[in-house]
């Protein structure tokens, strides 16, 4: 069978936080021909995993890729290699696949008021936008 994976899925699956679920998430996916994980699953699953599990770029990184890696795996590997990148570079792994998406509808710029993002992408057309506060 073919499955495409929830976020909660995929977090069980990466940390063994829950018991039960956690054997349900890997029997599942272990069972299944092909696993899709849409990117924005993987935006969450990041998301999750730094806000609630507190785990380094560095650690969650290295579970994406191990689980990317896997020849059951379809993902916008492009996309996701995008928001990989920008994670390891100190950045935001959803920055990352935005600013992938921009340059792949051929858009001249990625406007932000995030400064950081500017900062670690100005060389790839992340335009700082300027706001009217004082200071």
């Amino acid at each position: 069978m073919r499955v495409a994976a929830d976020t909660n899925v995929v977090v069980r699956y990466l940390t063994g936080d829950d018991a039960s679920q956690s054997r349900a998430a890997k029997a599942a996916l272990e069972a299944a021909d092909a696993i899709y994980l849409d990117i924005v699953v993987l935006c969450e699953t990041v998301w999750v995993l730094r806000r609630a599990f507190r785990l380094s770029p560095g650690e969650i990184c290295a579970a994406l890729t191990d689980l990317l890696d896997s020849e059951k795996i379809e993902v916008d590997r492009r996309a996701a290699d995008a928001g990989l990148a920008m994670l390891e570079a100190g950045g935001d792994f959803a920055d990352g696949v935005i600013l992938h998406e921009a340059a792949s509808a051929r858009f001249d710029a990625l406007i932000t008021f995030d400064r950081r993002l500017a900062r670690l992408a100005a060389d790839k057309g992340v335009v700082l936008l300027a706001d009217d506060r004082a200071g």
